[in-house]
């Protein structure tokens, strides 16, 4: 039993009565092999225990014959690929997942996809786990996308990255790119590639079905629950990461999804704006870096405020508790005098709702309309995420930044559908 030979491929191992399938890995330990089985989990084998072992399928033989046919009967395009387990695959010496070397080897793992467009255009500006981006990758990610809408032979963009960040990104582009006439789509994976049970198959047919329909602005596109039945269309600035691990990971907060998108048609759930091929869209990228996400907690002490006008931020978003709350009464605990401090030396004070689901109303109680006085900018149902972005992307711009109301005004301001005006309480 020539097992090295066949390491990085999906096998079956009979020991015993007992038959497992999954990916052959290697093992320090000699006499030990590995097997990852389909639920992720992996398990060790000792090598005079097995019987017998088959190649279900040769997953790492190098396929240099792969070629990406397209065919003018079928929309263009493009994609943006930029890592994450969506663009990885097991690595069998560690046990673990690169990412992929080759667009070509993401696409031969899904040649579904061909089926229905042609990837006309691949662009590949970096390959970073979502964790280690920042603005400044938000901004060269919509510097890509902005040229490619603006290709008359291209019908939309699907963006490929990882999960950690992708409602970050997605709010991003959605500020970022102005006067937008075509469905920009946004799409990931919780298990990589080469995974029986990965869940990118689902995910990118979906997508390219957005991005050749009538829709127009920025999408998340991925599984609805655990199984590969639809997906959801989510509006960007109206996304969020709720689980750390499930296949439906995403969830529309505050707002209806704009899509149900089953293999074979999709399904319209709420208004959005439709294609116009004829707009032409600029990339409005400005961004201020130093701006702060705070998450308020019982007992804080206000002074941690003082450390941001000390390092010169311009903004901060504190997610604050309940209908937007923090300490108001108590000489030592109280942020009242301190909030009223910050922002005479000119920071931006917003809040946003740890509650997540819900809208900030600072008029029921006595607390929110104290902090109201401050000065504090309440942004009523709008996610902690995108509000981050927002205020990033505002700040960024000096012609708004000369007067407080101007930047109120533009945080109120509803202009990548991040506030739901309909939202039921």
């Amino acid at each position: 039993m020539e097992v090295e030979k066949n390491f990085g491929n999906l096998v079956q191992v009979e020991r015993g009565k007992e038959i497992y399938e999954g990916i052959l890995l290697p093992s320090p330990e000699n006499g030990i092999f590995l097997l990852k089985l389909e639920n992720g989990y992996n398990v060790g084998f000792n090598k005079k225990e097995v019987l017998k072992m088959k190649v279900l399928k040769k997953i790492f033989e190098k396929d240099n014959d792969f070629e990406i046919k397209n065919s003018r009967d079928k929309p263009n395009v493009a994609m943006v690929i930029l890592g994450g387990t969506i663009s990885a695959r097991l690595n069998p010496g560690k046990g673990g997942v690169d990412f992929i070397e080759n667009p070509k080897d993401l696409f031969k793992y899904y040649p579904e996809l061909f089926e229905r467009v042609n990837i006309s255009q691949v662009e590949v500006p970096f390959m970073k786990g979502s964790e280690n981006m920042d603005y400044k990758d938000w901004q060269k990610i919509a510097k890509v996308v902005g040229e490619l809408v603006n290709d008359s032979n291209i019908s939309g963009v699907i963006v490929t990255q990882g999960t950690d960040t992708l409602h970050y990104t997605s709010s991003a582009l959605s500020f970022f790119l102005r006067d937008l006439g075509k469905p920009v789509v946004l799409t990931f994976s919780q298990r990589s590639i080469d995974r029986g049970s990965s869940d990118a198959t689902l995910n990118l047919i979906s997508s390219a079905k957005i991005a050749t329909s009538d829709f127009s602005g920025v999408v998340v596109v991925g599984h609805a629950n655990s199984d590969d039945d639809f997906s959801y269309g989510i509006l960007g600035t109206k996304v969020r990461k709720m689980h750390s691990s499930r296949r439906d990971a995403f969830k529309s907060i505050n707002s209806e999804p704009v899509f149900k998108i089953f293999p074979e048609k999709i399904e319209k759930i709420s208004a959005y704006s439709l294609r116009d091929n004829k707009k032409k869209c600029f990339v409005d990228n400005k961004f201020e870096e130093k701006i702060a996400l705070l998450k308020f907690y019982p007992g804080q002490d206000p002074e941690i405020l003082d450390y941001y006008v000390k390092k010169g931020y311009k903004g901060i978003i504190i997610e604050m508790l309940g209908l937007g709350h923090v300490a108001t009464s108590g000489a030592r605990l109280s942020w009242i005098k301190k909030l009223k401090e910050i922002q005479k030396k000119g920071i931006i004070v917003c809040a946003s709702a740890q509650t997540i689901y819900g809208r900030l109303d600072p008029l029921v109680y006595v607390t929110g309309r104290e902090l109201i006085e401050t000065g504090v900018i309440y942004l009523k149902d709008m996610l902690s995420e995108t509000a981050f972005v927002k205020l990033g992307w505002v700040l960024g711009h000096k012609e708004w930044i000369l007067s407080r109301d101007k930047v109120k005004e533009k945080m109120l301001q509803n202009i990548a559908h991040e506030f739901n005006n309909r939202l039921v309480e």
